[in-house]
C-alpha cells in the first residue's frame, strides 16, 4: 500500500442519506436523513474519500430516466457544498433484469448486491481498502461490501452524521 491512498465511505443513497421514497429522482421529494450532510462533512474532514453507491433500477423500469439520476446527484452535490460537504463520486446502476427499457434489461455486477460499483471506484481513486466501509440499510448492500473486500455496517435509524462518528472512530 503506497501512502498516497486514503480509506473512502461508500454512502448507500436511499434510506442512509435520504428517507427512501420509492423510486426517488425529484429534488422536490428528496428528504435528507437526519445528520446526512453533517456526516458527509465528517468524512471529508477526516480525510477520507466520500462516495454514493445506488442502486437505481427505476430507469431499467421506466420511471425515470438516466438524465433524472445526475440532475439529483448533482442538487444533492449543490445542497453538499452549503454546509460546505462533497461527495467525490456518484456512482449508480439503472440496470435491473426484469426492466421493461431493453437496454437496462440485465443482470449487472454493478447492481448490489454485486460489488462492481465500488471496485470500479476502488479503480478509479486511490482507496484504502482495509481501511475503507460502506453503509447501507438493505442486506445487499453489506454483501456488496463484502464481496468488495471492504466492511459494510447497516444504518437503520437515527442520525447518520453520530452512526458515521462512532463508525469511524471520530472524537
Amino acid at each position: 500500500m503506497t501512502t498516497s491512498t486514503r480509506p473512502a465511505v461508500f454512502f448507500d443513497r436511499d434510506g442512509v442519506l435520504n428517507h427512501d421514497a420509492g423510486y426517488l429522482f425529484e429534488a422536490s421529494k428528496f428528504e435528507w436523513m437526519d445528520g446526512a450532510r453533517e456526516a458527509v462533512r465528517l468524512v471529508n474532514k477526516a480525510g477520507y474519500f466520500a462516495f454514493v453507491v445506488t442502486n437505481q433500477s427505476g430507469v431499467a423500469r421506466g420511471f425515470y430516466q438516466e438524465s433524472d439520476v445526475d440532475a439529483l446527484h448533482r442538487w444533492m452535490a449543490d445542497q453538499l457544498a452549503t454546509v460546505g460537504a462533497r461527495i467525490d463520486a456518484f456512482e449508480y446502476c439503472p440496470d435491473h433484469p426484469e426492466g421493461v427499457i431493453e437496454r437496462y434489461r440485465r443482470d449487472s455486477d454493478r447492481r448490489k448486491p454485486g460489488p462492481g460499483m465500488i471496485i470500479d471506484l476502488m479503480k478509479r481513486f486511490p482507496v484504502a481498502a482495509d481501511r475503507s466501509i460502506l453503509i447501507g440499510d438493505q442486506q445487499r448492500d453489506v454483501e456488496a461490501a463484502r464481496a468488495a473486500g471492504i466492511r459494510g455496517l447497516l444504518f437503520r435509524e437515527g442520525n447518520l452524521a453520530a452512526f458515521v462518528r462512532e463508525a469511524l472512530k471520530l472524537g
